[in-house]
């Protein structure tokens, strides 16, 4: 699977109270939550993001607490993927536990800039910006990894599994 969108940069320590900040967390409910996405750090994110819109950020991306509502708005307002030189742990396996893409690639996070165009082969670990036209390599998803992010996340592979 290959995406495209357009880059939207932070910088490190994008804490999950930045990405949906607490006081939003009365519900559960995606689109409620994709509505205050990343709001505090980017008022005017959730308003302008599209679907396929790439995030890139620095080291420790999604750090702070352990909610899966912070990958689960990010995903539900449309963006494909974050790219980053590193993740919080919870939130790696939160992200990957509702089938939402993240990549680590430092080489990537450091260059590319806001605003540029990037598509991402998620078959080979390829990225590439197609504003600068430079690409990066990163290792791609392991099969295990790859089956549950194509189902949508983990319940959805598990359930496949016992149909």
């Amino acid at each position: 699977m290959t995406l495209e969108g357009k880059v939207y940069k932070y910088g490190n320590n994008v804490d999950t109270d930045v990405i949906i900040p607490a006081r939003y967390l009365n519900t559960s409910d995606p689109k409620a939550l994709a509505e205050h996405c990343m709001e505090d750090i980017d008022p005017d994110f959730a308003g302008s993001v599209r679907p396929g819109d790439i995030i890139v950020g620095q080291d420790n991306f999604g750090c702070g607490s352990s909610r899966e509502h912070a990958p689960l708005a990010i995903k539900t307002c449309g963006v494909s993927c974050v790219i980053a030189n590193t993740f919080a742990r919870i939130f790696y396996r939160n992200a990957i536990n509702i089938g939402f893409a993240i990549i680590e690639c430092p080489e990537a996070a450091e260059d590319i800039q806001p605003g540029d165009r990037v598509r991402v082969d998620f078959e080979t670990g390829m990225i590439e910006n197609t504003t600068t036209g430079k690409t990066y390599a990163s290792p791609p998803f392991p099969p295990f990894l790859r089956r549950i992010i194509d189902a949508g996340g983990l319940l959805n592979a598990i359930k496949g599994d016992m149909r």
